[in-house]
């Protein structure tokens, strides 16, 4: 009882074993039990041929059976018509042996011709399946590979957490913050380089609004016009003339 319980226990784990291999691999498993197929059918398929050679020998002694029946015939008919009816009675004996036995040889091609179509069919048969468990293994191996990378992705999807608790969001969070500390430096340049402008553009306004005055001035000394067509009164223009002597 425990001998036999021990052998259960035995047999369970080279079942396991066998399974797990089984699984393991199951493109491989396939692969190798179409190999075996085909190793099989190639076998097959020279014992066909051998067979195939065994019904043409056959096949050439009906013919020759044939040939010797119809010339015994023909050897009786010869003898009987000479008059001689006891070498055509030996004639007559031996054409019916040869008769029996090319009816017994056209028996055994029959049967062999029958035998040698029906395994013909059956290898056919056996390759067209083949053929289509060759394009399933294809197709299973496409398959799988192709589910095992959309599992990848899938895990890979789920690892890519962009949140700022994990390792890669302070990592971008770092990034960041340096991006946006080269932009503010940016900004402080430009913010730097335009000081003083204001003064400059009052400047250069003044300067705009003298030398409007002088040209008017120059206008009525030269008498092209009058100070009240040219809008200038007489404290416009000391002040005009005093700006100017100062500016110059």
């Amino acid at each position: 009882m425990i001998l036999g319980k021990f052998w259960a226990a035995l047999r369970a784990q080279v079942n396991k074993l066998a399974n797990l291999f089984w699984t393991a691999d199951p493109i491989a498993q396939m692969q190798y039990e179409y190999d075996q197929a085909v190793s099989q059918l190639t076998e097959g398929r020279k014992g066909l041929e051998q067979y195939r050679a065994l019904v043409e020998r056959v096949t050439r002694q009906v013919h020759n059976s044939q040939a010797h029946a119809k010339d015994l015939e023909s050897k009786v008919k010869a003898y009987l018509q000479a008059g001689d009816r006891e070498t055509a009675a030996k004639f007559a004996l031996e054409m019916q042996k040869a008769k029996s036995e090319l009816a017994e040889n056209e028996s055994q091609l029959k049967m062999h011709e029958d035998a040698y179509n029906n395994n013909v069919s059956k290898v056919k048969h056996a390759t067209g399946k083949l053929a289509k468990i060759r394009e399933k293994i294809a197709r299973y191996d496409a398959e799988l590979k192709m589910s095992k990378a959309e599992a990848e992705v899938a895990r890979l999807a789920e690892s890519f957490n962009f949140d700022v608790t994990t390792d890669f969001g302070q990592i971008e969070q770092v990034i960041q913050d340096k991006i946006g500390l080269n932009r503010a430096k940016v900004r402080v340049a430009a913010d730097l380089s335009s000081e003083g402008i204001v003064d400059i553009q009052r400047e250069q306004a003044a300067e705009k609004v003298l030398a409007d005055q002088a040209l008017k001035q120059f206008e009525i000394d030269m008498g092209l016009v009058t100070p009240e067509t040219a809008g200038v009164k007489d404290e416009a223009k000391e002040l005009g003339a005093t700006r100017q002597t100062q500016a110059q």
